[in-house]
């Protein structure tokens, strides 16, 4: 409900202006730990190391459902577990611009992530639906290319990119 298709003569209509989705922010005791955001097949995780920290004196760990980061020879600072499955082998870490830029590789295409670690805040209801018309948008634009859906919306209740008209496959 509120977007129409007519693939007979490959026109679109929609309903109202697109409403964009920024970076989500986790915080504990006040502190940004870290900021995160999210596509159909990743998810971003941005940490700001403290000063002097450089990428030789990193030690990450990706597994499937965990996650370890912390310094080099210390205890790790985090050692969380994912609320979904990543894969591992597609997933890495950088250090840009003095920010620690950790990418996930969804382990499922087109599942909206509520939060990125277990036990951790999960986004609140209209967050949720405004990541998931984010990542709505993103499958039509994957799914028609050459067709432009940056003004596109939808009204009511967004359905879930993951499942909408028979899934997405993840490849």
């Amino acid at each position: 409900k509120g977007w129409r298709v007519r693939r007979q003569d490959c026109v679109c209509q929609w309903m109202s202006d697109k409403i964009a989705t920024s970076r989500l922010s986790y915080k504990h005791q006040g502190r940004t730990i870290y900021e995160w955001e999210q596509t159909l097949e990743d998810v971003q995780l941005f940490i700001t190391p403290p000063p002097g920290v450089t990428a030789k004196m990193i030690d990450c760990s990706i597994t499937a459902r965990t996650m370890s980061l912390g310094l080099r020879g210390n205890p790790p600072f985090m050692n969380e577990r994912f609320t979904e499955a990543v894969n591992s082998a597609e997933s890495y870490w950088t250090m840009e611009d003095g920010t620690l830029h950790i990418s996930l590789t969804k382990g499922s295409k087109g599942k909206t992530w509520e939060a990125v670690f277990e036990g951790h805040t999960k986004v609140d209801p209209f967050t949720l639906s405004e990541t998931k018309r984010s990542l709505m948008l993103e499958r039509f634009q994957e799914e028609n290319p050459g067709f432009d859906f940056s003004g596109a919306t939808f009204n009511g209740q967004v359905p879930d990119p993951k499942t909408f008209m028979g899934g997405v496959g993840y490849r």
